[in-house]
Formats: C-alpha cells, structure tokens, sequence
C-alpha cells in the first residue's frame, strides 16, 4: 500500500467519526475489526483479530465488548474450547460497514488518492490497513514524513489528518519532548522531524508499504469507476 492512500483514507475515515454521534464513534482500529469479519464471511476467533491487529488480548476485548453493545458483532463459543471465544458481524454491523464506508469514500475529495474508489474497495482498505496500529502521534509523524522534510505547521496537520486541532497539538507536544520532532523559531516557521523522527516515520511507512490490499478476482469485471 502506499502512503498517500494510507493517509487519504485515515484522512477521511477521521472526518467521518467527528461527524457522527458520540456513542456510535468507533476507533478505526474498531472499524477494521469489522471489515476484517465483513471480507471473511464468516465467525472468527477473538485471538485471529487480535493477531491480525497485534492487539493484546485485553485490548481486543475492549474492542469487541463496545462492538458487542452497539449491536455490530454477535460472540459465542468456539468449538470444544469453551475459551476460544468466536466473533461474527450482524446485519446491523454490515450496515454500519455499508454506512461507513460510503462516507468515508465521500470524505475523500477529488485529485486525492483513492478519491474514484467505490465503498467495498474502501472495505478491502481498511480490512488490509486494521494490521498496521497508528495512534494520533503515529499519524503526525507520517503526515510530516510525507512532506519530504518540509516545515509543517499545526494547521496543515489538522487538515491533512483530518483530526481536530486540540489532538493534534497534544500529540505534537508529545512528540517535541520524545525528541521526535522539533519546533521552528516561531509558529509560522513550523514544525519538522529530527532524525529520530525521522527513522520512526520511515520505519512505519515501511510497515504501511507492506499491507496488501485484496484484489477482485482476475474474472471479475470492475464495478464503475476504479481508484485512482
């Protein structure tokens, strides 16, 4: 995958979870846990999603426990092993996938990556992107990476993330005192990374650059238009 896709949709999906309800706002990471069960068709253990996500199991429980209380996914016993807990998504989970999805497609605006991309493509993306976790910070970092060593003020990163200004600033203060980026001599001389920054965003963009997105099969023609 590259970059500037990875970015346009965690861009994207942003925008949509500020826009909706406060208890129905899932993480992304919650968002591809249900994408993951939408592409598989079918119940999968607790400990396969934690893996694919390289979650701790208490943190994959947190997850799926809100998924459960909002209705999205349904759990049971898997097979003999009564701790082999088994996922599966319901109606009203695929709806909120359909839902999602198409808003974050619209999100999405012309001339940027992925801005021709249907709704179940963007399903397949963020199924594939669900395996690399990014948090606020991670997510500043990758966003200064891709600016080719560019100053970068507080405000282009609130647009280019999608996230709101408070987030933003809190993770690049963070950030400043990790050593990972450094301030300009004055705010509108903006912000770039020191080269440990700069290692940590290479290292996640070279995480990023090895999630592969699944493809329709080679027989099946393309619905409409396809990403760009």
């Amino acid at each position: 995958m590259d970059l500037r896709e990875y970015m346009s949709v965690r861009r994207a999906y942003n925008l949509v979870r500020q826009s909706q309800p406060a208890r129905d706002r899932l993480t992304f990471e919650e968002f591809a846990v249900l994408c993951r069960l939408q592409v598989a068709g079918e119940p999968m253990k607790t400990s396969a999603i934690a893996e694919y996500q390289g979650a701790l199991r208490p943190t994959m429980t947190h997850r799926t426990n809100h998924l459960a209380d909002l209705g999205f996914i349904s759990r049971g016993e898997g097979g003999v092993d009564r701790r082999n807990v088994v996922c599966i998504i319901t109606p009203k989970g695929s709806d909120c996938v359909d839902k999602l999805s198409e808003l974050t497609c619209k999100e999405i605006l012309p001339g940027q990556p992925l801005s021709r991309t249907l709704p179940e493509r963007i399903v397949k993306y963020v199924d594939a992107m669900g395996s690399v976790f990014a948090k606020a910070g991670d997510l500043v970092l990758l966003a200064m990476y891709a600016e080719d060593a560019q100053p970068v003020t507080v405000t282009r990163l609130v647009e280019s993330l999608g996230l709101l200004q408070p987030t933003v600033s809190m993770s690049v203060s963070s950030l400043v005192l990790e050593g990972l980026i450094e301030r300009g001599p004055s705010r509108a001389s903006g912000l770039v990374l020191t080269p440990q920054g700069s290692r940590r965003a290479a290292f996640l963009a070279a995480r990023i650059a090895e999630v592969v997105v699944k493809r329709r099969p080679r027989n099946q023609k393309p619905e409409g238009q396809t990403e760009e």
